[in-house]
């Protein structure tokens, strides 16, 4: 019989064809039967919407295939649970991971549409703030690479993190309605829906002749709904699944309130439910905000866990080889109370023994800690955790016995030592310490960067580490090269290319044999041209949003992250002011044009991070309108930072600020972004920037600065910020002029607040590294004097930031955590 006969069986679905006709065709019906358009009236959404099912249907064929696979061969799977996955636009991701790109593009040109102006439509997935949620999107894109069966679990936020707007220099939150038109990427899944409950009482059944069973009887439920998103590995070698949850209300609407009347009061079941997942972080400075974010850390990780047990005895008759066959891992404290759920679902509601259910738990969780500052390390009210989860806090008391007895029998710990590592902090108000429950609960803790893992070991957690001495360990962190090198700096990527060849496309370590080329001219004058081309592009989009124009000649200074005074953007904007002051006072020198650019949220409930925003607004405004400073200097705070943002500013930096107090960055990932894609770097030697310098080498990075040790032995010493700011007139001057309100002239005592933190404490060490700051900035305007120098240093960190690829994350979490 002839193999290609319509009557042979194919296993899979025969593989789509990728020819561009081809292509245009199944775009054509997908705009005509799925979304209801003719070509001729369709408009830029609808051609976005059927490219991407196009996509889409290719990609699905791979998924379900690399789901077949897991189910064949009994392989481990890990389940990644995050409170936030910041994905940003999948459309040219999922094309760039297929190798589609090329027939994409013939296939919409051939039918008069511009694949860059539909693809910028795209909306961002609102679902992360920033380091954290980027670093579990390039994890989920890296483990479908690297071939690792895994799942991540989210909350499918409605609205997400705000959006952010500028009232007058203000930071004002909007809700993000990325959601608003349908996403075309997910897959609901209501087969795949499980009840959470919150509050009520527990019963105790039995216990006379038997084990007494404990009965958990919730008072409130809602139904968790699973929504899946496919994650494309790098050449479509696997497809992950995003799964996340959505909540929603077993009774939609009070059928008997609304035929009373109560019209409002009929949908307040609708409403709790929905509130659990509209928003992101709901500002918790009051304790309704407080619950809600529990309710919410809660929801998902219950939901997360009782899919991770069903679909585990689907394959197997029992618990006893869970841990052989899955590796939950905990980004961060959020999804701690995971380890309470698992006990819960494992003691009361599937029969196993309580200290069997402790070891099957230890053995399958890991956790990820990313922050060495004890306030974030999360914590609750016994109370609200008490009324919330009342079970849970049975068993979290249940746990804490048994490891203080182990600590007190095996270790002979002092009383001081039982009150660190407990559970419950008893320092005043008591609190359910979350980092502490992840800790005692895993077999592995590890941190982001070689010093963050040893600030972990002498600060947040040194009781826990004399209990456990060989659970803490390293994995620095990493980013994925596709998204922050190959798309959104083609250029740069194409000159790479012709230059060393594609190995460095699979293997980015490969870049190392771009180091021959640092000191080439014709290779600099080409890598400085693909930077100014970013930089135009950079310079462009300020211009249409903000109508601020940008000299692409001048230095572009880039400070993009989350807004906090310990990652010190007031430095930089104080060190700018000071600048200002120099270029006035000395119009005679040779000073290099530079623009700052900022970017990044602030909590809406940190009012000095908001201070932050402000005071950059208001210095810009002073600054960039007076014409003695002849367009030196410019300041430019760009609202709404986001991935998308993000990849147009990455390629378009110069110099990249990485300034945190040392100590107090678990890593970065921002920082291996701009190097990757040669920018030099200022930083201090906190978080991976130590590594970065190990593998830049030393004169290749600006590095400036009290290092950690020196930090904490100031505060010990007893820091007197007075004394320093009086023999630094530049940084004196500086903060006069922002206490006194010139920047600020409709309300002098605007800044009074954030001068005064410097004046009094300076606990984020801006008055003590201010000097040593701006003699860097100074430093680096002497090497930007030196094209080939600058050059030269720049290319040799492209060429050496291979290593900081989220793949050797990945395969180092894979082969020493999780054993996948």
């Amino acid at each position: 019989m002839d193999k290609t006969s319509s009557n042979v069986e194919l296993p899979f679905p025969a593989p789509r064809s990728s020819r561009p006709e081809i292509m245009a065709e199944e775009i054509i019906e997908r705009l005509t039967y799925r979304i209801g358009k003719d070509a001729q009236v369709a408009k830029p959404h609808d051609w976005l919407t059927a490219t991407i099912l196009v996509v889409r249907d290719r990609i699905i064929d791979r998924w379900m295939d690399s789901t077949r696979k897991v189910y064949k061969t009994g392989e481990k799977r890990v389940y990644y649970l995050s409170l936030e996955f910041l994905i940003g636009r999948l459309m040219r991701d999922a094309v760039s991971n297929l190798g589609l790109m090329s027939e994409i593009r013939d296939a919409l040109t051939s039918l008069g549409v511009d694949v860059a102006v539909i693809a910028g439509l795209e909306p961002d997935a609102a679902l992360g703030n920033g380091g954290l949620g980027r670093l579990a999107a390039c994890f989920m894109e890296s483990m479908a690479t690297v071939e690792i069966p895994a799942y991540g679990y989210g909350i499918r936020y409605v609205h997400g993190l705000f959006r952010q707007q500028m009232a007058d220099g203000w930071q004002v939150e909007l809700p993000e309605t990325w959601l608003a038109h349908g996403n075309p990427w997910e897959f609901e899944r209501r087969e795949s829906s499980y009840e959470i409950g919150f509050g009520g009482t527990v019963d105790t059944v039995g216990g006379y002749d038997d084990a007494p069973r404990y009965v958990w009887k919730p008072a409130e439920r809602v139904i968790a709904m699973a929504y899946d998103t496919p994650i494309v590995g790098w050449r479509g070698k696997r497809v992950n699944t995003l799964r996340l949850w959505s909540a929603q209300p077993i009774d939609p609407i009070l059928l008997d309130a609304f035929n009373a009347g109560d019209h409002i009061g009929a949908l307040r079941e609708s409403n709790k439910a929905e509130s659990l997942t509209r928003v992101l972080y709901p500002a918790d400075a009051n304790p309704a905000g407080q619950e809600l974010r529990l309710r919410q850390e809660f929801f998902f990780s219950s939901a997360s866990l009782q899919d991770i047990l069903r679909r585990h005895l689907q394959q197997y008759p029992d618990f006893t080889n869970l841990p052989d066959k899955v590796a939950i891992q905990l980004n961060d404290t959020h999804p701690a109370i995971s380890i309470g759920e698992l006990m819960r679902l494992l003691v009361d509601i599937h029969g196993v023994d309580f200290d069997e259910s402790w070891e099957i738990v230890r053995k399958t969780f890991s956790y990820t800690n990313h922050t060495l500052l004890p306030e974030a390390l999360e914590s609750w009210p016994v109370p609200l955790f008490e009324r919330l989860l009342p079970r849970h806090m049975q068993l979290v008391y249940a746990i804490n016995t048994k490891i203080l007895l182990e600590a007190r029998k095996l270790k002979n710990f002092s009383e001081t030592q039982i009150r660190s590592i407990s559970l419950i902090d008893e320092g005043g108000e008591r609190r359910v310490r979350m980092g502490n429950l992840a800790f005692v609960g895993s077999h592995s803790i590890n941190g982001v960067s070689a010093l963050h893992t040893d600030l972990m070991k002498v600060t947040v957690f040194q009781d826990l580490h004399t209990l456990y001495p060989t659970r803490i360990n390293n994995k620095t962190n990493g980013i994925t090269p596709r998204r922050w090198l190959m798309q959104c700096n083609p250029g740069l990527t194409s000159l790479i290319q012709d230059a060393i060849g594609d190995k460095f496309l699979d293997d980015t370590e490969a870049l190392t044999d771009l180091e021959k080329f640092s000191s080439d001219s014709a290779f600099q004058d080409k890598f400085a041209a693909i930077k100014r081309t970013n930089k135009i592009a950079l310079a462009n989009l300020v211009g249409s949003r903000m109508g601020i124009r940008l000299d692409p000649s001048a230095m572009f200074d880039i400070q993009i992250k989350r807004i906090h005074e310990y990652k010190r953007q007031l430095l930089n904007i104080i060190e700018a002011v000071a600048l200002y002051d120099q270029i006035r006072s000395h119009p005679e020198l040779d000073w290099v044009p530079r623009v700052k650019l900022f970017a990044g949220k602030a909590a809406p409930s940190y009012h000095n991070a908001k201070l932050i925003i402000k005071l950059a607004n208001d210095v810009a405004r002073v600054i960039n309108n007076d014409p003695s400073v002849r367009g030196l200097l410019k300041i430019v705070f760009i609202p709404n930072y986001n991935v998308s943002l993000a990849e147009i500013m990455v390629p378009a930096a110069d110099l990249s600020e990485q300034i945190s107090t040392a100590g107090m960055e678990a890593s970065g990932t921002g920082n291996m972004k701009f190097a990757l894609n040669g920018a030099l770097t200022i930083g201090t030697l906190d978080g991976a920037n130590v590594e970065m310098r190990d593998h830049v080498g030393e004169d290749n990075i600006v590095i400036f600065g009290l290092k950690a040790d020196e930090v904490q032995k100031v505060r010990d010493e007893g820091h007197d910020p007075r004394a320093v700011i009086d023999q630094s007139p530049e940084l004196a001057q500086a903060l006069n002029a922002i206490a006194t309100g010139v920047f600020s002239p409709d309300d002098r005592s605007r800044f009074t607040v954030l001068m005064d933190g410097i004046y009094n404490h300076d606990w984020f060490m801006v008055a003590a590294d201010f000097d040593a700051y701006a003699a860097a900035q100074r430093s680096v305007d002497q090497i930007w004097s030196d094209p080939k120098s600058w050059y030269s240093k720049t290319i040799l960190n492209t060429a050496r930031m291979g290593w900081f690829s989220s793949d050797r994350t990945i395969r180092q979490y894979a082969s020493e955590i999780w054993r996948a």
